[in-house]
């Protein structure tokens, strides 16, 4: 029996060291690839101006959409999405649009005049969202009536959250990199931050939508600590003025966004309605009519698993290209779609799906980082979050426009595509039609990204 004590004690022993020694390998391990990550963050003077603040904020923001997109799963909110019941589809598609009215209107005015204290502004809508996660929990437990007002305000925090700190971004960027990379280096953040948040989200959900609910509400307190102590620069308000405003004389010269900004809006309106047509043209489709021998339901999700990986290259393009032209690039993405869905119109099949699927995301972004751009570089500070307000609410627009197209054509995928592709088409000729004076058919003509 001592013999059998003993080796019962030596091999706790082993298995304590054992575990030790895993635990202090894992956590080695973690602890480089936060570092790694930190570091790339911090490149090429993103340390100094203070941008990978906010980088490493943004990734947090993504990981708790993320938690709260997989906790909500399955609602009205995202449910209808996929229903076969058209009406309740249209009911989704009118939910979506919520949160923007709310947002142009009302929040993005408030944001330019409290420039001053953008810290504190993000950081609201961090604890904002932290407060109706933990409102949640409890609505989805009792399933309360208050779960749908306190959805709804998740969906405007985080769309106020969007446009904050796309306002901020300009005063962080270090004169290394450009607008765009900067924009770039953000977006990737959020698919780290997704990627992360994902997984703690989906193990929680497992013993309910509550508890991945309270994971959300965590990553949103810290988010709040993290936005107020981002730099002091994000509040600076020095050399701003509001859109319209005359910088010699002061006086209002008018409210209209400057051309070049108006033709990047008009431009990424056509990325945006093919993503809306695809995202319920072929759910319903592809339901109806299946490819012979293919499972709706996974090439459901190959085609949206070829649209995010398209976003993802879109985000690693921005993020690594030492220059884009942003008035080029849109051009560029809205002229690629049209090919694509033409394509796909006429050899309709799994591969060009995907391909469509692929290219199709990997342009919106494109376009939504080159827009991004413009707004920053052409539109006073002081107006920014307006700016962003009004253009994220005409996209979302678009969108639904899109979707309803797309749940209103008859299943056949030559006609459906093909009305798509010549919507797109008649689109192009109108925004070309409305570019700004001073581009030159060469210009046009020159590549759109340079250099990677």
């Amino acid at each position: 029996m001592r013999a059998v004590g003993a080796g019962l004690g030596t091999g706790a022993k082993a298995t304590g060291r054992g575990l030790r020694g895993f635990a202090r390998v894992t956590g080695r391990a973690g602890r480089a690839t936060v570092r790694h990550a930190r570091r790339a963050a911090g490149a090429q003077g993103a340390d100094r101006s203070g941008l990978n603040r906010l980088i490493e904020l943004h990734a947090c923001n993504a990981a708790g959409d993320t938690a709260v997109a997989i906790a909500l799963a399955g609602t009205i909110f995202f449910a209808g999405a996929t229903s076969d019941a058209r009406g309740q589809v249209a009911l989704f598609l009118g939910l979506t649009m919520l949160p923007f009215a709310i947002v142009a209107p009302l929040i993005g005015p408030f944001l330019d005049r409290f420039s001053h204290g953008r810290r504190w502004a993000i950081g609201a809508t961090f604890a904002i969202r932290a407060f109706l996660c933990w409102a949640l929990a409890d609505t989805v437990a009792s399933q309360s009536v208050w779960f749908y007002p306190a959805a709804l305000g998740v969906l405007v925090s985080s769309k106020a959250y969007g446009v904050t700190r796309a306002a901020a971004v300009p005063r962080l960027v270090p004169p290394e990199i450009t607008l765009v990379k900067a924009n770039g280096r953000v977006s990737l953040a959020g698919v780290v931050g997704a990627s992360i948040g994902a997984p703690l989200a989906g193990a929680a959900v497992y013993f309910g939508a509550e508890w991945a609910l309270r994971v959300a509400f965590l990553i949103f307190v810290l988010g709040t600590i993290a936005a107020i102590l981002l730099p002091a620069k994000v509040d600076s308000t020095e050399g701003e003025q509001s859109l319209g405003d005359d910088p010699v004389g002061g006086r209002r010269r008018g409210t209209g966004i400057p051309p070049q900004v108006a033709f990047a809006l008009r431009a990424n309106c056509g990325p945006r309605w093919l993503s809306g047509f695809l995202t319920m043209y072929i759910a319903f489709l592809l339901r109806a009519e299946p490819i012979a021998g293919w499972n709706p339901a996974l090439l459901i999700g190959l085609v949206i698993g070829g649209a995010g990986l398209g976003n993802t290259l879109g985000i690693v393009l921005a993020s690594l290209a030492r220059r884009i032209n942003p008035a080029v690039t849109v051009i560029v993405a809205l002229l690629a779609d049209i090919a694509i869905v033409a394509i796909a119109a006429l050899l309709y099949s799994v591969i060009a799906l995907v391909a469509l699927g692929l290219t199709a995301g990997l342009m919106q972004y494109l376009a939504k980082v080159s827009l991004d751009s413009t707004i920053q570089e052409g539109v006073p500070s002081r107006a920014h979050a307006s700016a962003f307000a009004r253009g994220d609410t005409t996209l979302q627009l678009a969108w639904v426009v899109g979707g309803f197209v797309g749940i209103a054509m008859p299943w056949i995928p030559q006609l459906g595509l093909g009305v798509a592709a010549v919507v797109l088409a008649a689109w192009a000729v109108f925004v070309l039609g409305g570019r700004p004076p001073g581009r030159t058919a060469k210009a046009e003509a020159s590549v759109a990204v340079a250099g990677t």
